[in-house]
């Protein structure tokens, strides 16, 4: 990552990365608002192989899906539109022309394939996963990092996940100007966890700005198993306005918090309830009586700024019994406040805990996805099968799409082999 960001940063003729999924251990829908997550990278994810064409056209063709996308870079018009479908490749056309928009003149004709062994729509983040490679390659292929605009706005890894959040949700980065987006209105908790996450440790961060507070060993007797639920956790096409609707209201309690204030560079509601004490009971009032924005204020501050940071210290302590308390309550946070989860996952969670799980808690966008449960090394493959014909059996609608697996933290984003991908 290191040669990536330096200002020597030379255009290279091929590359190819590894970029994880990531574990949202806690921090549920609080990083464009500001707030904290508990995070993981993971050992499953994308490996994105990119080569220059000596044309001007880039072609990606994914492991996941049957058709390639194609984008001329000298014909605007044939960078589609995207129809709201939820189709990959508008993923593929908001990292291409956003780095057009921010870096003119720099983006070259490419061959990018993408095999992965990252579950897709399974809340494990494989959309902003493919952001997050699609970027590195191209900006090695291109040498963007030496670009003065670059250099002055991102020298971190961290700055350079916050960035391609603002890639993903279309907002402005500093110098760098917005450009669309997919058209949902996240953070950047995925791309800073795929870009700064660390093998066998959890890493704790706050966000709007990034910065990272915590870095939790992970126990070696422990395991990570994540059931997936078989319900699409997508943000895009049909599930977009249910996903806006919880960020959007964080948005709705800022903008209120600031004309009623007169605040204006508070941006987020961490800026808020950091200006005194009297900031919670000012939101509340501004929440008046809609209950979901009631609800979401209250889990956005149970969430960040309690039951994150007490998490982290449970499981380095190695209280987990504490752990699992707190990540209940997180889990209770998303149904109630949130109102995010589905009948399969609140099933998953609880399920977990029926069958000895230390924690377990849904992670991700919400309504579908998956379930992570804490157990024991030894005993996490038996967990896991047991786990998923339970789950089987009470939810045949969705068994066929069904599965687990156990992993651990795994290893940032990282350049491996050309041949290997």
């Amino acid at each position: 990552m290191h040669d990536l960001l330096s200002s020597r940063a030379e255009p290279r003729q091929q590359t190819a990365w590894f970029v994880p999924g990531r574990i949202e251990v806690l921090g549920k829908h609080t990083d464009y608002a500001g707030g904290r997550s508990l995070l993981a990278a993971v050992d499953r994810g994308h490996t994105v192989t990119a080569r220059r064409r000596e044309d001007r056209l880039i072609v990606v063709t994914s492991g996941a899906a049957e058709d390639e996308v194609v984008l001329d870079l000298d014909d605007p018009g044939s960078r589609r539109e995207d129809d709201g479908s939820g189709h990959w490749g508008g993923y593929v056309r908001t990292v291409v022309e956003r780095l057009d928009a921010n870096f003119p003149g720099r983006l070259v004709g490419a061959d990018i394939s993408i095999p992965s062994t990252l579950p897709l729509a399974a809340g494990m983040s494989s959309s902003s996963a493919l952001v997050v490679g699609l970027a590195l390659a191209l900006i090695d292929l291109t040498g963007i990092a030496a670009d003065p605009a670059f250099r002055a706005a991102i020298t971190t890894p961290e700055q350079l996940g916050e960035y391609l959040g603002t890639v993903e949700n279309g907002q402005t980065y500093g110098s760098l100007g917005g450009h669309r987006g997919v058209g949902t209105f996240g953070g950047s908790e995925d791309h800073t966890a795929m870009l700064c996450g660390r093998a066998d440790a959890l890493v704790q961060y706050s966000f709007c700005p990034v910065r990272h507070e915590r870095t939790v060993p992970f126990p070696q007797d422990l395991a990570l198993v994540v059931a997936v639920s078989g319900v699409d956790a997508a943000k895009t096409g049909a599930a977009r306005d249910a996903y806006n609707r919880v960020s959007l209201a964080a948005w709705e309690l800022i903008d209120r918090w600031r004309v009623d204030t007169g605040r204006r560079d508070d941006r987020v509601l961490a800026d808020a309830l950091a200006s005194g004490p009297a900031a919670r009971g000012r939101l509340v009032e501004y929440a008046g009586d809609d209950a979901y924005l009631r609800g979401r204020l209250e889990q956005f501050i149970a969430e960040s700024e309690r039951l994150v940071p007490a998490a982290a210290i449970a499981l380095e302590e190695g209280d987990l019994e504490e752990l699992g308390r707190l990540v209940d309550e997180s889990q209770r946070g998303a149904e109630d406040g949130l109102g995010n989860q589905v009948p399969e996952t609140v099933d998953l969670q609880r399920t977990a805990r029926e069958l000895g799980a230390h924690a377990a808690s849904a992670f991700g966008a919400g309504f579908g996805g998956s379930v992570w449960a804490l157990v024991p090394t030894e005993t996490a493959e038996q967990f896991a099968q047991q786990w998923l014909d339970l789950y089987r059996t009470r939810h045949p609608h969705a068994a066929g799409r069904a599965s687990v697996l156990v992993t651990r933290p795994g290893s940032c984003a990282h350049r491996v082999d050309v041949q290997a991908g």
